[in-house]
């Protein structure tokens, strides 16, 4: 079984997921720590549960998702994946980090990228990739069916969807991709949102204000 943790990072309150195995596997998605504070909470977390970093993945890389990728690379040796159509949003973070106060250190770019359909491995257990765009041009969210949940970084959140107002993004497009990629997975599976609290497929059908469940 997997384990998933969360930790809250920097201004934008960014949800940070350490995912981790029975043997202390563990892949990191979205980390977020913006200063030394963050960086010391991770580690310590990593190290009181004898984890071992094996990955680093971006579900996609606004720079609240992508501010502690150069941290992991230099203290695991991971470089990070994500889908090859965020570049251009990964470069543009190098720009807008003095405008938001961020102690930026850039990123590396992913030796292989990640694409839809595939999937991806901790230890044993797999977890599907969903090609969500719409909150940004090539959005990623990692799905364990074995385990019912969903890393959804800014695509759903409690009662509420990601921004569409970014460059790259696209209203519509999210809309109907929650939908088609999202709603369709069960009803109990559990959304781990890149900000606020989890929430389930089922309960986000139901009350979402944005975007509502099919009648069967």
């Amino acid at each position: 079984m997997l384990n998933v943790h969360s930790f809250i990072f920097n201004t934008f309150q960014e949800n940070t997921y350490i995912v981790y195995d029975e043997n202390g596997l563990c892949a990191i998605f979205d980390p977020g720590m913006s200063n030394y504070e963050e960086e010391a909470a991770f580690v310590s977390f990593v190290e009181q549960n004898n984890l071992k970093p094996i990955t680093l993945y971006n579900t996609h890389c606004h720079i609240d998702h992508v501010l502690g990728n150069h941290f992991i690379f230099e203290k695991y040796g991971l470089i990070p994946q994500f889908h090859e159509g965020e570049v251009p949003v990964l470069v543009a973070v190098q720009n807008m980090a003095p405008m938001y106060g961020f102690r930026y250190e850039t990123s590396p770019i992913p030796e292989t990228f990640l694409e839809e359909g595939q999937a991806v491995e901790i230890g044993k257990h797999t977890l599907g990739l969903l090609f969500v765009p719409g909150h940004s041009p090539a959005h990623l969210c990692f799905y364990s069916a074995q385990d019912g949940f969903v890393i959804g970084g800014d695509v759903l959140f409690r009662n509420s969807i990601g921004r569409t107002d970014l460059p790259g993004g696209n209203h519509q497009q999210l809309l109907d991709n929650i939908q088609q990629k999202m709603y369709v997975l069960p009803d109990e599976t559990i959304v781990y949102p890149g900000h606020g609290p989890s929430t389930t497929i089922g309960f986000e059908k139901e009350t979402n204000p944005f975007v509502r469940g099919q009648k069967t």
